[in-house]
């Protein structure tokens, strides 16, 4: 190395800060506070078990408190639905209107209403005639199976005399004589709901009549209650809402329409009576995710079994099964896609839990509603179903911000302008608030 060099190293050597003494890395000891594994003592995982203990506790007890106002205004929460779901259906009708015959709000709602009424009690009369006209005869088919089984009784394997089968049937007497104030409390019971059922049909034509005429006002009014910087996304999550809840209304019906057609015609080809009946028993139990087919499938065979014999029962058995299958795995996922984005299994569960929260309108419920959640919930955590929605034309529940427009329309068809300006043209920004209006 020559001198040169060895200087510049010196020199190097010299500027260089003096190195820092090596220190010994303080490990924590097992057991005590230093321990990344506890937190003043208390194990860490105690610690996240007790967070998501006390999470739940509170989730459980706001779902319960909600189960509980659903069972204390069932009446009303049914009738709301009911309007919801009819609401849907009649809104092309009524726009239809408002938009070609340049109808009222108010009067295209009613006309929508009395269209629907005058469809259902065309249905109501029709199949009143048929079960009428088929009863009789039904009646008689099974007296005669009754008699037949007790012949067989009597003459069969099991030896049953006359006069045993008379003992069971004056028992049976007995204790419907015994029970006879059960009988009239159930009957009393049976007033008070149809009473209630009275009620809430009543409500619903008159929440039906107000969400079909002002239904966008209503959903607008809700829309400003929640915070402003909340409201657009609120806004687009109750449209995305409102547009699954629509598709899988018009699907089941759809669905509804095949499979009474399909069981009705079956049954028409092999003369089963009361044919309109069960194709309409059909169609209103089609709405009742799986429990509802298995129910009106019953009634089907069971009125082929008693007419017909048994060997006619298992054919409409089988009829009834293909027409299920062919509607449950190729028509049903053809028609809804991926719509409602839910599993079979949430499916099952969702119809169980309903069906022992409110009975049979909650097995009817049930889907929709959890449906529609789930879009609310997908859109509010960033995966939007329905994207083409967002610059789409006509649109249920306006264009982007139209809840903005309304409210400051509403304010100033109260107050006056301010400065003298003239301020009703002015459109409103994205927050509800007039452009170009600085500070005073």
């Amino acid at each position: 190395m020559s001198e040169t060099s060895r200087k510049r190293r010196g020199r190097r050597d010299r500027n260089r800060p003096p190195a820092e003494p090596r220190t010994e890395i303080e490990r924590p000891i097992p057991g005590t506070t230093t321990d990344r594994n506890l937190i003043n003592g208390v194990p860490r995982t105690l610690i996240v078990a007790a967070g998501w203990s006390w999470r739940m506790l509170v989730v459980a007890a706001a779902l319960a408190l909600v189960v509980y106002l659903v069972i204390t205004f069932q009446t009303i929460v049914s009738a709301v639905l009911i309007a919801l779901l009819v609401a849907v259906l009649l809104e092309p009708v009524a726009g239809w209107m408002r938009r070609v015959l340049r109808f009222p709000r108010a009067l295209a709602a009613a006309i929508s209403i009395v269209l629907l009424a005058g469809l259902v009690s065309t249905l109501l009369v029709l199949a009143g005639r048929s079960i009428i006209e088929g009863f009789g005869a039904l009646a008689d088919r099974v007296r005669e199976a009754v008699d037949s089984v007790l012949d067989w009784l009597a003459t069969g394997p099991y030896g049953v005399d006359q006069q045993q089968i008379q003992d069971w049937i004056s028992q049976a007497n007995q204790q419907i004589s015994a029970n006879s104030d059960a009988l009239v409390s159930g009957v009393l019971g049976a007033t008070s709901s149809a009473a209630s059922v009275a009620t809430g049909a009543i409500l619903m034509v008159f929440c039906l009549f107000f969400f079909l005429k002002d239904g966008r006002k209503i959903w607008h009014w809700f829309v400003r209650l929640a915070p402003e910087p909340a409201r657009d996304r609120i806004n687009e999550a109750g449209i995305r809402g409102w547009t699954t809840l629509g598709g899988y209304t018009r699907t089941q019906i759809l669905v509804a329409f095949v499979d009474a057609v399909g069981i009705g015609v079956g049954a028409a080809i092999l003369g089963v009576p009361l044919v309109l009946p069960i194709a309409i028993l059909v169609f209103l139990f089609s709405f009742i995710p799986i429990i509802g087919a298995v129910v009106s499938g019953i009634v089907a065979v069971a009125v082929a079994v008693v007419d017909q014999g048994l060997v006619t029962g298992l054919i409409m058995l089988g009829i009834v099964i293909l027409v299920q299958q062919l509607e449950g795995n190729v028509l049903q996922p053809w028609l809804q896609g991926n719509a409602l984005a839910l599993h079979p299994l949430a499916i099952v569960l969702a119809v169980t839990a309903g069906t022992g929260i409110a009975g049979l309108l909650g097995a009817l419920f049930a889907v929709p509603v959890v449906a529609t959640v789930n879009t609310v919930m997908l859109y509010l955590y960033g995966r939007d179903k329905y994207p083409h929605l967002a610059d789409r034309p006509g649109r249920s529940g306006g264009p982007p911000q139209a809840y903005a427009r309304e409210d400051v329309v509403a304010v100033e068809t109260q107050a006056p302008a301010v400065d003298g300006a003239d301020t009703s043209e002015q459109p409103a920004d994205s927050g509800g608030k007039r452009p170009g209006r600085g500070k005073a």
